[in-house]
């Protein structure tokens, strides 16, 4: 005779998208190996693109013809394409200003947001709440390409490098990331520090800051990011081509497809201009190189920058 085993009160079957068979579970052999070749796949996907560019430009004539247009492995690589745009010309008076611009922008953006941010963050500070107020509505409405132009012509920064910087240098939403963390610090220490003859200043920089890696470097990044890849407000207030930063020449000579002649790369005498693919691919991984270079250093502050402000549970 049968005996049924009575049921547990509130016990349930097997949960939505598991199997009571071994072989068909989420952490069985099978189900990783799915998982692995989609995401082998998606890494191809994503790779692929950058490495036609790469080899593309170090391709050589005859590879770019045979291949009619962007080639995937080059079979004899050369740096022609690069010595051509790095030993003079457009592109690299073009490195040189959107390096420097970056450099001294996001240095100035930094100094700038943090103490606009620890000023707001201070509870009573001198016009606390109408500069929160301001700094807020500035991310609701934002001037038109027009009214940008003429205070900027106003202002005499037409075809100079600070028309590039000053209009961005404070972002409201990095600042208000900023004071957000600044007001996550302990205001015991903050405390303990005024009551030993802190100043404001050495408050900030020796309590509030080294606290504040993470978001410091973040923001950072945020503003050299910005700087690195702005070509709008080149395109409207830089008239002298030798002024044009990094992304105006990419949108100019590779988006827009326009062909350098002679005078804007350096070749030797009697050699051959490398094909226009090689530069425009060469010109596009120049632009991108400083970036990727940059990122690794500061990927470990990424997952705790990224998450300032974020709800603790």
């Amino acid at each position: 005779m049968t005996t049924l085993s009575p049921t547990r009160p509130g016990r349930r079957g097997p949960r939505r998208g598991y199997s009571a068979i071994p072989g068909e579970t989420p952490g069985s052999l099978p189900w990783r190996s799915v998982k692995s070749l989609i995401l082998l796949i998606c890494v191809i996907l994503v790779l692929l693109p950058f490495v036609a560019i790469v080899s593309t430009s170090l391709a050589d004539s005859a590879e770019v013809t045979k291949a009619g247009g962007y080639v995937l492995w080059p079979d004899h690589p050369t740096v022609t394409a690069y010595q051509a745009l790095l030993n003079g010309g457009i592109v690299s008076k073009a490195m040189l200003v959107s390096v420097g611009i970056t450099v001294v922008g996001t240095a100035l953006s930094l100094v700038s947001s943090i103490m606009l941010a620890y000023g707001l963050s201070r509870p009573g500070s001198f016009g606390h709440k109408p500069v929160l107020l301001l700094l807020l509505m500035s991310m609701l409405f934002v001037p038109g390409v027009i009214p940008s132009y003429l205070m900027v012509k106003q202002l005499g920064l037409i075809n100079s490098y600070w028309s590039l910087i000053l209009p961005t240098m404070i972002n409201a939403f990095n600042v208000i990331v900023l004071r957000s963390f600044f007001m996550s610090v302990p205001q015991e220490l903050i405390d303990a520090a005024r009551i030993d003859g802190a100043s404001e200043v050495n408050i900030l920089t020796k309590v509030v800051l080294p606290l504040s890696k993470a978001s410091v470097a973040v923001i950072g990044l945020f503003y050299a990011v910005t700087y690195w890849n702005a070509f709008f407000n080149a395109l409207l207030y830089i008239n002298d081509a030798s002024k044009w930063p990094m992304q105006l020449v990419l949108r100019t000579y590779v988006i827009n497809n326009a062909q350098l002649s002679g005078g804007q790369v350096d070749v030797a005498a009697g050699a051959p201009l490398p094909p226009a693919q090689s530069l425009q691919a060469a010109i596009l991984v120049l632009s991108i190189v400083p970036i990727v270079v940059i990122y690794p250093f500061l990927q470990r502050h990424m997952n705790k920058g990224v998450m300032i402000g974020a709800v603790k549970g």
